[in-house]
């Protein structure tokens, strides 16, 4: 397999790699190749020449977002339901739940922001959320499991970690577990997306929720998020929008429950949308096809860049939080600072000397990408121990 040559790919990000701009936020917000400018000025020109008929233009793109996720993920495309935001979709499938009778939610303590809030509103309603902290990883799955109950109604984990970037090693062996209970298996795998291989049939047979997005490592940009629904669920959303049933929208109003169209997608649908995000995903997944980079080259790139970023901070004598193993991190490395005042300093440092990078709390992550240089990295590097030190 021939390594990713990011000195190959800069000449396609013309718009966002400027001189003197070193972008490690390739766990955040990723650069847009210049197709992405392609796709924006595409539902521009859909949107002027057919007007409210666009909306046949807006669903082709959709079809080809769902099936990029689909090629990628092992599904069927009609499997993947899309959403402007992984909350959107998540409180769908909330919604769909049985709280009523299993009022029982596991999780892990490391998901992110926009499950752990959503979670602990529901526990200050009567849910009982279970929470199980994350390290040490290595024992983290078999854990998750012992918290599974034959009242839970769901659980929640991320295989990879927002945090550390650690891979949750043997979650299938969750997956498996709480199924064999009658949870539902939901996995946040935006941090695994892209970066490395992913199939949802390695999770209990393909019997769980896959959630994820384009914002990060795929470079589609806001508004491109999906959940993979299997094709056991029967479940029936009580948030729903009036897209869950298009095809039925002329039939008479009170004629029995409310419907859900043909596909395991559509059960979990919203209504309008903005379909820019659409087009937009459509050309970048499309120039990623053209220039090969499959998640099996990505991860080898992704292997590689945050070893050289790993050993320049560990060499430095830096408190790393991220696996040593580059198979058992994903495509970022994290350092803990002193506090959260000194990392929000440290970035605001960097961000004058032109070296983008994010904190989370005192925890600062460092995301390369196929395009980032081995001089970038190493110039990120070199500022980075030079602001923690002075911040310490």
């Amino acid at each position: 397999m021939e390594p990713v040559d990011p000195r190959a790919l800069r000449p396609h990000y013309g718009a966002f790699l400027r001189p003197g701009r070193v972008l490690l936020t390739g766990h955040s917000h990723q650069a847009w190749p210049d197709a992405a400018r392609a796709g924006h000025l595409e539902a521009f020109e859909a949107a002027a020449a057919h007007v409210d008929d666009k909306w046949a233009s807006a669903f082709e793109a959709a079809g080809a977002v769902r099936a990029s996720v689909a090629s990628h993920l092992g599904v069927r495309p009609g499997s993947v339901a899309l959403g402007a935001s992984t909350h959107d979709l998540v409180v769908r499938l909330l919604s769909a739940l049985p709280l009523g009778r299993r009022r029982h939610v596991v999780a892990t303590a490391g998901e992110f922001h926009t499950l752990y809030r959503q979670l602990t509103r529901l526990a200050e309603e009567g849910v009982e959320v279970e929470l199980v902290p994350t390290e040490p990883v290595a024992t983290l799955a078999e854990r998750l499991a012992a918290a599974v109950r034959d009242d839970t109604a769901a659980l929640f984990a991320s295989t990879v970690l927002f945090e550390s970037g650690a891979v949750v090693p043997h979650l299938a062996d969750a997956a498996v577990a709480a199924r064999a209970r009658g949870a539902e298996v939901v996995l946040d795998a935006y941090h695994h997306f892209m970066v490395r291989p992913l199939s949802a049939s390695d999770y209990a047979g393909g019997d769980v929720f896959v959630l994820g997005g384009g914002y990060k490592y795929a470079q589609w940009g806001e508004g491109v998020c999906f959940m993979t629904v299997p094709a056991s669920c029967a479940l029936r959303p009580v948030v729903t929008g009036w897209f869950s049933d298009f095809a039925g929208l002329g039939a008479p109003r009170g004629q029995g429950p409310v419907g859900y169209g043909p596909t395991l997608a559509d059960r979990f649908a919203g209504s309008t949308y903005d379909p820019t995000s659409h087009f937009r995903a459509r050309a970048v997944a499309a120039f990623f096809s053209t220039q090969g980079l499959t998640p099996g080259r990505l991860e080898e790139s992704y292997m590689r860049q945050t070893t050289r970023i790993f050993e320049g901070l560990a060499g430095a004598g830096l408190a790393l939080v991220s696996p040593t193993d580059a198979r058992a991190r994903g495509g970022f490395v994290a350092a803990r600072l002193a506090s959260p005042d000194s990392a929000a300093a440290v970035v605001r440092g960097l961000r004058d000397e032109g070296v983008w990078i994010d904190a989370r709390g005192a925890v600062a992550r460092l995301g390369p990408a196929p395009y980032v240089t081995d001089d970038e990295l190493d110039r990120g590097v070199e500022a980075f121990v030079r602001h923690a030190r002075s911040a310490s």
